[in-house]
């Protein structure tokens, strides 16, 4: 079976988002029947949504070459985000870690626990920014070049760090 690229936007702003941005990264090392290929610079951005008052996040993105199904891989995402402390009690709310499968190969799919490429993946600074670092040339499926969507969004909104690693 030929491994799919997938693309994973990874974020936090609780309980020392640089040590849970660094324990993602290698829990997606780790991750069976994947190899993670790229790893971006961090970000810090201001929250995006949910209740005032919350932290700034850190953000990134990783490509992986995987052969688990789209749903394996989602519930290998969710694992860590539940190992790291991850609760979901508010909608957009501060959390320690967010792993979110953006892309897919080229997969589109709409349904109830998955939808593919996520859902506000193109309206968000914060998650562009640190596709391009690993992905400059990436159409996203429905959405058009990366690049282009780039254009909406000035980087002033975000400030990028050094690696996480």
């Amino acid at each position: 079976m030929r491994p799919a690229r997938a693309y994973i936007g990874i974020g936090g702003n609780l309980d020392d988002p640089l040590l849970q941005m660094r324990r993602a990264f290698r829990a997606l090392r780790e991750l069976p029947a994947s190899r993670c290929v790229a790893c971006s610079p961090l970000y810090r951005s201001v929250p995006v949504g949910g209740p005032s008052g919350q932290p700034d996040y850190l953000n990134a993105a990783a490509a992986l070459d995987t052969t688990l199904a789209p749903d394996e891989l989602l519930i290998a995402l969710q694992a860590i985000e539940t190992a790291q402390g991850r609760t979901r009690t508010v909608r957009w709310g501060p959390r320690t870690l967010d792993l979110d499968l953006l892309l897919y190969d080229r997969l589109v799919l709409d349904e109830s626990r998955l939808t593919l490429p996520h859902p506000r993946l193109h309206e968000r600074a914060f998650v562009l920014y640190p596709l391009y670092d690993i992905a400059p040339d990436l159409e996203i499926p429905g959405h058009g070049l990366l690049t282009d969507l780039l254009t909406k969004f000035p980087q002033t909104a975000l400030v990028r760090l050094d690696s996480a690693e």
